[in-house]
């Protein structure tokens, strides 16, 4: 998910916490590790400030998202805690922790994906049936918090309802994707999707021989294609990766990717990020 919503995960944790008979010299922490919990395993964007090998592209949304990091970086928020406001409550490993866990998590349903199991496993997993940028889940929450202003209804008890319609998206969402590819996935060598910001509304990627089809698809009705691409996969990729070390990196973190092999260009790129001719997700080099 982006940072905006990672944060708004963070307000809505502690919006659901029931504050009533906690001790107010608690509240700041609370507040404090619900939100850098939400946002801490995207520390990792500071590699690039050391990536002299193209590796930023897996370095970002990897290790630090990984299942097995949520109690350190838990415990890293509650050291936090302790310089700061010199608390010690296990309640702030808990929110922690769950702020953690729901970073890493959510973002497995993006294009993307995540290391979620590194370091036993570098497979970036990815399920694509949330965009990066859901703006059905913003509104649940700005729905959440005009009711909090405009009702008697406990503010916690608004905002667990907001929790519980969030995963009841996520899962609506993540049900129909998973039919769409089971329903397609035999026509292809290789199939992804990825979720368009309207709900229920995918982008169906295969991989057949050297085409790739890209088509938007719902769960009802059949695909539309959008476009074919011509891959030439039998070309050697070598001199590419020995000249630009990040399409390595992106050959390695794409599910598949798009090759190009022209007179001026020798290049890859992501097929699930195309757009109006081309896709952001693009490492070549020049010919001479």
């Amino acid at each position: 998910m982006d940072t905006i919503t990672h944060t708004l995960f963070g307000l809505t944790l502690y919006g659901a916490l029931n504050k009533q008979n906690i001790d107010p010299k608690l509240k700041k922490p609370l507040l404090f590790t619900a939100i850098v919990g939400s946002q801490i395993p995207d520390i990792d964007v500071i590699s690039k400030l050391w990536d002299m090998e193209g590796k930023y592209q897996m370095w970002h949304r990897g290790i630090t998202h990984s299942i097995f990091l949520v109690p350190v970086w838990a415990f890293v928020i509650l050291l936090l805690c302790y310089l700061f406001w010199r608390v010690k409550d296990k309640r702030i490993f808990y929110l922690g922790s769950l702020a953690v866990f729901i970073h890493n998590t959510s973002d497995l349903f993006n294009a993307w994906g995540t290391g979620y199991l590194e370091p036993f496993s570098m497979i970036r997993i990815t399920f694509g049936t949330i965009p990066i940028i859901d703006f059905l889940v913003w509104g649940i929450i700005l729905v959440g918090f005009v009711l909090t202003k405009i009702t008697r209804y406990p503010s916690h008890t608004i905002y667990k309802g907001v929790w519980l319609l969030i995963l009841l998206h996520f899962t609506f969402q993540s049900v129909q994707g998973y039919v769409i590819h089971e329903r397609y996935a035999a026509e292809y060598d290789q199939l992804v999707l990825a979720a368009e910001f309207t709900p229920g509304h995918f982008a169906m990627v295969g991989m057949k021989g050297n085409q790739v089809e890209i088509s938007q698809v719902k769960i009802v009705g059949e695909p539309t294609l959008i476009t074919r691409l011509e891959s030439a996969k039998q070309v050697d990729l070598t001199p590419l990766f020995e000249e630009n070390p990040k399409a390595q990196t992106l050959f390695e973190w794409s599910p598949f990717v798009v090759v190009i092999d022209d007179d001026e260009r020798l290049g890859i790129y992501d097929p699930r990020f195309y757009r109006n001719g081309s896709s952001f997700l693009y490492e070549y080099i020049e010919k001479n």
